[in-house]
């Protein structure tokens, strides 16, 4: 079932954004129970995130392509009153650094497991929205069993014809080598149903806009290389632990399997233009992973 925000363009635009070892750490409290600190990646590359309520299982969010830890305000503030909650800001991106030339999913996850293991996570359900979403696979590989669940937000199942060969994936990559902001913009802005709040919508663009181009154009190409070459086994694999949390803008997409929640009038930011819709969905699915972990 194809979705259409704006003609065949948009939904190519659209398409690859479906698709965040510890060293020493700095931590910082502060007066509203979020605690901040930085991790060293493997490569050396130091990684912000924070910390914030109580709960046996813990929540880890990873933003997506060129976004940010704040992407995902909402649900910090919501699953932190009941919850153990984890940001995190990936290599190049927020308030993170790095060190890397090369932006892979698999370093992204390396990423997301120094942080499991600098705050000694034992039980976690990684959230992924978006490229999140594999790079949370990605960490799953290498956490083990503290791994208790997978989200992936409005990522994996989806309609879009990925570019797999390399010369397609070169070919939807350089309008962004050419013209990165213009390009990004034109992509973010069809990802919005005309339904979205616009303070939303200037709000979440304005944020791409001040991206990195380096760190976008590396980070997408390697996107595109993960689907083509590893996602078919990989999701096959975390099956059992994996849900997802899928846009639909139309309200008659349906679900590619019962692991997966449809959420209708809504493009790719599900969480931030359904804040409330989208809490209760996740909320679901966490009670259910913690049920079935025990």
């Amino acid at each position: 079932m194809k979705r259409d925000y704006s003609g065949k363009l948009a939904a190519w635009l659209t398409a690859f954004i479906f698709v965040g070892l510890a060293g020493c750490a700095t931590t910082t409290p502060t007066t509203n129970g979020l605690t901040t600190a930085t991790v060293e990646s493997v490569d050396g590359s130091p990684i912000v995130y924070g910390v914030r309520g109580q709960g046996e299982s813990v929540i880890v969010f990873v933003h997506c392509w060129t976004c940010n830890h704040t992407f995902w305000d909402a649900q910090i503030n919501y699953f932190s009153k009941g919850h153990r909650v984890v940001w995190l800001d990936l290599a190049g991106h927020g308030e993170s650094g790095s060190h890397r030339q090369q932006y892979t999913m698999q370093a992204f996850g390396q990423d997301v497991a120094a942080v499991v293991k600098q705050i000694d996570a034992p039980k976690v359900i990684l959230v992924g929205h978006s490229m999140g979403g594999p790079v949370v696979v990605e960490a799953a590989k290498l956490l083990g069993e503290r791994v208790i669940g997978i989200v992936g937000v409005d990522t994996f199942y989806t309609s879009f014809e990925y570019p797999t060969s390399q010369e397609k994936i070169t070919a939807f990559v350089k309008p962004f080598e050419t013209d990165f902001r213009k390009t990004s913009e034109q992509m973010v802005r069809s990802m919005f149903t005309p339904q979205a709040d616009p303070a939303v919508v200037e709000s979440l663009v304005a944020e791409f806009l001040a991206a990195d181009a380096d760190v976008g154009v590396s980070a997408m190409h390697e996107l595109f290389n993960w689907n083509a070459q590893q996602a078919s086994a990989d999701l096959k694999h975390f099956s059992d632990i994996l849900y997802n949390i899928n846009a639909a803008p139309t309200g008659k997409e349906l679900p590619a399997n019962d692991h997966v929640t449809m959420m209708p009038n809504v493009g790719h930011f599900i969480a931030q233009v359904k804040p409330e819709a989208f809490n209760q969905a996740l909320k679901g699915i966490i009670a259910t992973l913690d049920k079935t972990s025990h």
